[in-house]
């Protein structure tokens, strides 16, 4: 099998393939140390929201470093860059200031921070999602390895995750609760722009859709099952069924940090057919669990902990973890190995390397 042939077995669960497919995301300082290392040049894709960035940038490193996927995604338009005030912090498409922090680059002045009313939300500015020159890299990537990888179309920040850094946290949750009139159209305008963006991916050829939202943290959800099913559940639904009325073919991937078990079921409900990045050590995804109760109906896609065996722990301990995670969620297929979330410049060269090569010795089926 190739490397997109392996994808599309492995997360369509039809057959087995070859062996468990493999991805990982870089963040720039890790990446600039691989690429010296492999003689390849830094190659990054500047998206409208930092952490996108990474998720786009720097395929050519990945595929040679064994990945079986390529990211694509929505860039800057064609001849424009993000201002730089003068205390140093970038002002991205949206309004939103931002800083380099420890490790993430944080948002320090949210756009709509005091908003309140419905026809605030409907005068704020939302950049073109379909700018010339925004998709320039994706139509690159997919001319290159089209038919060969698997290649995702990323459109993280669909909702919840694009409310909160306009708006703040605190804020959104106490609004959401109290039903504030601004915040329908304001899930309406962030939808609108990720729709925008996954079917001009689709049209461009991705075989599979990476949408994103962060509804858990690393004890539960941020949210309750009652209020994701007012505000996001029927959404999602759309959003699903929009792109699998382009493309049948596509597979649904949704990436959702923190622990989320308990809307999974009805998630899959409305469309979801892989899960990422299935965070480890959180309640409720124990591996075990997960795959009994929804490795019939729902694929799984991360599970490797960067936290802390990625950056502290030893090969041996990296190659361990991977061998008992592919044996659980691998079993009979329905899985894709990757750490679950970009890996940190913390993290050395070594254990990199001693991951992918433990997917590669450890995911063979037999």
């Amino acid at each position: 099998m190739n490397s997109r042939q392996r994808v599309i077995a492995a997360l369509t669960r039809r057959e087995l393939p070859d062996r468990v497919p493999l991805q990982f995301d870089l963040s720039r300082a890790l990446a600039d140390r691989l690429c010296q290392k492999y003689g390849i040049t830094p190659h990054y894709t500047t998206a409208y929201y930092e952490d996108v960035t990474y998720r786009l940038s720097n395929n050519d490193l990945r595929v040679a470093m064994g990945s079986d996927c390529v990211v694509v995604g929505a860039g800057l338009p064609r001849h424009y860059a993000h201002p730089v005030d003068k205390d140093g912090c970038i002002i991205n498409e949206f309004g939103m200031r931002m800083r380099q922090g420890p490790i993430y680059m944080e948002v320090v002045e949210h756009p709509l921070a005091h908003v309140t009313e419905a026809a605030e939300v409907e005068d704020f500015p939302f950049p073109d999602p379909l700018a010339d020159g925004r998709y320039d890299d994706a139509a690159m990537y997919i001319a290159k390895y089209k038919g060969e990888y698997f290649i995702i179309g990323d459109v993280e920040l669909t909702m919840f995750d694009m409310m909160q850094q306009l708006v703040g946290m605190e804020k959104l949750l106490t609004d959401m609760a109290m039903g504030m009139p601004y915040i329908e159209p304001l899930i309406e305008k962030c939808k609108d722009f990720a729709l925008a963006v996954g079917r001009q991916l689709i049209q461009m050829g991705v075989d599979g859709i990476w949408t994103g939202d962060d509804f858990g943290s690393q004890q539960g959800l941020l949210i309750s099952p009652r209020m994701w099913r007012q505000y996001f559940k029927e959404r999602y639904r759309e959003i699903y069924a929009t792109f699998k009325a382009l493309n049948p073919d596509v597979i649904i991937m949704q990436h959702c940090d923190g622990a989320v078990a308990p809307i999974l079921a009805e998630w899959i409900e409305v469309g979801l057919e892989v899960f990422n990045p299935v965070q480890p050590n959180v309640p409720g995804h124990d591996p075990h669990e997960l795959k009994q109760r929804f490795g019939d109906r729902l694929s799984f896609w991360g599970a490797i902990d960067q936290q802390r065996l990625l950056p502290f722990g030893s090969p041996a301990e990296i190659e361990a973890e991977v061998k008992a995670k592919i044996a659980i969620l691998g079993q009979g297929g329905g899985y894709m190995a990757a750490p679950a979330h970009i890996i940190q410049a913390d993290t050395p060269i070594e254990n990199v390397e001693a991951f992918i090569a433990a997917v590669q010795k450890h995911g063979v089926y037999r």
